[in-house]
């Protein structure tokens, strides 16, 4: 049995908050279906999709982990646009932070193992303390707990407003490979978020990319990342 791989993101201070997440550990890759419907993290198989949020959160558990949260996801997108090394001039703020599988190149979501044909599609994110990420900007958007304006159970429960963490990011929607997000006093009541875009997304994916589905929705398109406490 292959060992779960993960990574450990450092404590982040949300841009223009007095928030800070404090240090945990993520899957270095999304999840694939593991011994009896448990989720794992491995590079070697494919991510594992066409699963509702429900039963997601549910193969995290199983495995003694945890879906990722919004406060989570939003932690490390804002710590690998910070680093000069995730944006195509080398540059943070300059260019564009790079957009992983989202051209349509492949039909179908990939391994961690997986190379693109095209330099583009740059799958990989350097955290600030080393680390590295994969797919946090495409291949398969991603079920995300909503624990800024979801209910217990993580579905969205109020609008979008202004003020939301959800909405914040270092550049407007679609400008400099952030990717898509929905204009603030957006209503997504009842809809689970989903995160980063997949292999067809195009412009629209990225590390801030945030949609919102009905949970109960299964896609080859969607797939889930786990989380546990930090060491």
């Amino acid at each position: 049995m292959q060992e779960n791989r993960f990574i450990t993101v450092p404590a982040v201070t949300l841009p223009g908050s007095a928030l800070t997440i404090p240090s945990f550990q993520v899957g270095q890759y999304a999840c694939t279906e593991g011994e009896s419907g448990k989720a794992a993290v491995t590079a070697e198989d494919k991510p594992w999709v066409n699963i509702n949020y429900a039963t997601a959160r549910q193969a995290c558990k199983n495995a003694g982990f945890e879906l990722i949260t919004e406060l989570q996801w939003l932690a490390i997108a804002h710590d690998v646009a910070a680093q000069p090394c995730n944006w195509n001039t080398g540059i943070v703020g300059k260019g564009r932070l790079f957009q992983g599988l989202r051209n349509n190149s492949v039909d179908s979501a990939q391994p961690g193992n997986y190379e693109p044909e095209d330099p583009d599609e740059q799958r990989w994110l350097t955290l600030s303390n080393g680390e590295l990420i994969c797919d946090l900007n495409g291949n398969v958007w991603q079920w995300v707990f909503d624990n800024i304006q979801g209910d217990s159970n993580g579905i969205v429960a109020e609008k979008l407003s202004k003020q939301s963490g959800s909405l914040s990011a270092p550049f407007p929607s679609m400008k400099n490979g952030i990717g898509w997000r929905p204009e603030a006093g957006s209503n997504w009541s009842g809809d689970a978020l989903i995160r980063g875009g997949y292999w067809g997304s195009e412009s629209v994916a990225g590390a801030f990319n945030l949609g919102g589905v009905w949970p109960d929705r299964e896609s080859d398109g969607v797939g889930f990342r786990c989380t546990k406490p930090g060491l």
